[in-house]
């Protein structure tokens, strides 16, 4: 995920913390090699030579740039190894600074600060997946198929992008031999959904990674298929979400219970950035709903759900909160803050 922050990069949680956040330190690129056409991976390590965390397929940390911008980037190594991760960064034409800076920026030696890994993407036990990639899109899905393979699971991925040499990865992947489709756009015109899905199997999960488009897509396709079977991860907000101007927002007060602060938030103003003005540090990043690193306890109160990560039975719990875009459905909210 790659998302605009303004958070300044010494801030850190109070209480509450992102899920399954573990580090937060320094890390030197160990190597950085080109991937595809625009796409780097760097291969990072901890300068203090102490273990990583270990982390699940579908993590990813925060790279928390000295510009103060925070962006989110798939781990795509082995899970397994403890003393560096690896991840892939694909330069943006339309880079707001995160993408564009990493490239011309970061090399062998360089320091950033590392924060993660989190978990808003995690593989599900199953006997079949569906992975569908399109282009930097394969990066969650890498460790995900390496541990469907050694679970001896039945898997097969579709794999787009614009142009052959602007996949990533193609080498790994043609050890799996043709449980893996690469479906270049300009040799094969757009994806093969329909087939690669095929009917509707109430035992497989579908995985999917992309651009809003195809995500829109595959989501359209698995329509028909029980709930739960399709799992997405986005790097920009769903369509439909509820609007994020400000309009038709009331104010509410919150209380933040650790700190001993109550304060108004006004419409047009998001809970965060109400939270951050009152000198309470919060970690946050995209400012979209959609990375989860602001993710905060509820302990009281209804919660208006803006965001586009939070699964059904999340919201319906009703004890935790995107605070840069939701708000509170009545007059007054309870943080962990």
């Amino acid at each position: 995920m790659t998302s605009p922050s303004t958070t300044a990069p010494d801030a850190v949680p109070t209480a509450s913390a992102p899920r399954d956040a573990a580090y937060d330190g320094t890390v030197t690129v160990l190597s950085r090699q080109t991937a595809a056409d625009g796409v780097v991976s760097l291969v990072l390590a901890p300068r203090d030579g102490v273990p990583l965390p270990l982390w699940q397929p579908g993590a990813h940390i925060d790279l928390v740039l000295p510009t103060g911008t925070v962006r989110q980037y798939s781990l795509c190594g082995p899970t397994a190894v403890t003393d560096c991760w690896r991840v892939a960064v694909l330069r943006e034409p339309d880079s707001r600074g995160g993408s564009r800076w990493i490239h011309d920026n970061v090399r062998a030696g360089s320091e950033l600060r590392v924060r993660g890994p989190r978990n808003t993407f995690p593989l599900r036990p199953s006997a079949r997946y569906v992975f569908i990639g399109g282009g930097i899109g394969i990066t969650p899905l890498l460790p995900m198929i390496a541990e469907a393979e050694a679970a001896g699971a039945e898997w097969s991925l579709l794999y787009g992008g614009r142009t052959r040499a602007s996949m990533a990865f193609l080498p790994e992947l043609e050890a799996y031999g043709e449980r893996v489709t690469v479906r270049p756009q300009d040799e094969y015109g757009l994806l093969d959904l329909a087939g690669h899905l095929g009917e509707p199997d109430p035992s497989a999960l579908v995985y999917c990674c992309g651009p809003a488009g195809l995500l829109d897509a595959v989501e359209a396709h698995c329509a028909d298929r029980p709930a739960g079977s399709l799992h997405v991860e986005r790097f920009t907000a769903a369509p439909g979400r509820p609007a994020l101007d400000g309009a038709g927002d009331e104010p509410f007060e919150v209380e933040l219970r650790s700190s001993g602060v109550t304060l108004t938030v006004p419409p047009g103003r998001s809970l965060l950035k109400t939270v951050e003005a009152a000198g309470v540090p919060v970690l946050s990043s995209c400012e979209e709903g959609i990375c989860g690193s602001c993710e905060t306890a509820v302990l009281a109160g209804e919660i208006d759900h803006r965001d586009s990560l939070l699964t059904d039975d999340e919201r319906a719990a009703g004890d935790t909160m995107l605070i840069c875009v939701s708000r509170a459905r009545g007059g007054r909210l309870v943080l962990d803050l």
